[in-house]
């Protein structure tokens, strides 16, 4: 098959920025991931995103943009451009040799049980203003043949856990994504990977220090350091019925709230969401065909040290061992944005980028809308 040079463009639950790689590829081996970059939101514009949450509950139509949702799609598409912009111009040898670039836009709001996903984001106005084709809207069509559209990721995290050396690759191998949402991705050395999202990542530990703390995010865990785990409100969490429940599933950023931490500590609050981060990416393990023997984690998750050593001591007493992104040779960071310009390569081949094992989709189908070619 033909290799292609991609530009991938994540802006995840996090709402933190815009992660840009490149990936050559011909869409099932990755033949070489290139360099990536990431331009953070300024807390105003993160705040407008925040409030179009809200907005976003209104919509029953994929195509509704109530509230500022308009307007916020055409800027969030006019910031990914400027990206694209200064990005081919940092790396020219690579970024400015891609010949496609895959636009996973803003979510603002998942409804698998309503075959409804929408992300900000115009691939027309993003290929006029790149001159770059441009493949988006990837997850719609998973739906259609009744997929969650969630998670995307894992037949990139396949075909990377399938391109590390043999001292490494030890499988069955987990792919770990700790972003606003956490998902898992359990692959096989043979056979089709089985994925799902595993519960809250980032998000709520995120939420509580802006609301308890007045800052964005609990820089490398030194909040929870001086807190612990209050154990009645990491059950309440994880009592949920969505972890007893079977995959696929996959979750909107809403669908937990801080209603059962309210009342705690700062740092007890940010110690006890990292330990329930953690614990439920643990859970999964008792819906996948095997017990992991490696856990690879990936994620701006992977910066929190509670969440980390949490993860290694539940992984032990399963019988795996827990290693970061980087200890084997990967990129933690850019790993959504190189998937995203993967995907695209596989989608404009024709290749399938769900499967019934990654979201309940009733056959391995393709996806994305290919636009300014």
């Amino acid at each position: 098959m033909a290799v292609k040079c991609a530009i991938g463009l994540m802006s995840g639950t996090s709402m933190d920025g815009i992660d840009l790689a490149v990936v050559d590829t011909d869409g099932i081996d990755v033949l070489r991931r290139g360099p990536s970059a990431f331009v953070p939101y300024e807390a105003a514009f993160r705040r407008r995103i925040e409030a179009a949450l809200d907005d976003a509950k209104a919509i029953e139509r994929r195509d509704e943009r109530p509230g500022d949702l308009a307007d916020l799609e055409r800027e969030i598409t006019l910031r990914h451009a400027r990206a694209v912009e200064r990005f081919r111009a940092d790396f020219p040898q690579a970024a400015g040799r891609a010949e496609l670039a895959g636009f996973h836009g803003q979510t603002v709001l998942h409804r698998p049980e309503k075959a409804l996903t929408v992300q900000l984001g115009d691939g027309a106005l993003l290929a006029r203003e790149t001159g770059l084709p441009v493949v988006f809207d990837m997850r719609a069509n998973d739906m259609v043949h009744g997929g969650q559209g969630a998670p995307l990721v894992p037949v990139y995290h396949a075909a990377l856990a399938r391109s590390l050396p043999a001292r490494s690759a030890r499988f069955p191998v987990c792919l770990v994504n700790v972003g606003g949402i956490s998902n898992v991705t359990f692959v096989p050395e043979t056979g089709d990977p089985v994925a799902f999202d595993s519960g809250p990542g980032n998000a709520l530990i995120d939420q509580w220090v802006t609301a308890e703390g007045g800052v964005p995010y609990d820089a490398d865990g030194m909040i929870a350091s001086e807190g612990g785990v209050v154990r009645a409100v990491a059950d309440a969490y994880l009592d949920s019925p969505f972890f007893a429940r079977r995959a696929p599933k996959s979750l909107d950023r809403n669908d937990f709230t801080l209603n059962p931490a309210m009342g705690m500590e700062l740092a007890d609050g940010a110690r006890t969401l990292a330990a329930v981060s953690a614990e439920a990416i643990l859970a999964a393990a008792a819906h996948m065909p095997a017990q992991p023997r490696l856990w690879i984690v990936c994620g701006g998750g992977r910066k929190n040290p509670h969440i980390v050593a949490d993860l290694r001591a539940g992984a032990k007493k399963l019988g795996g061992d827990v290693m970061l992104a980087e200890d084997v040779g990967l990129d933690g960071d850019a790993m959504e944005a190189e998937a995203w310009a993967y995907l695209a390569v596989r989608s404009v081949m024709g290749l399938p980028l769900t499967f019934p094992t990654t979201t309940g989709c009733r056959e391995a189908v393709t996806g994305g809308v290919l636009v300014g070619a």
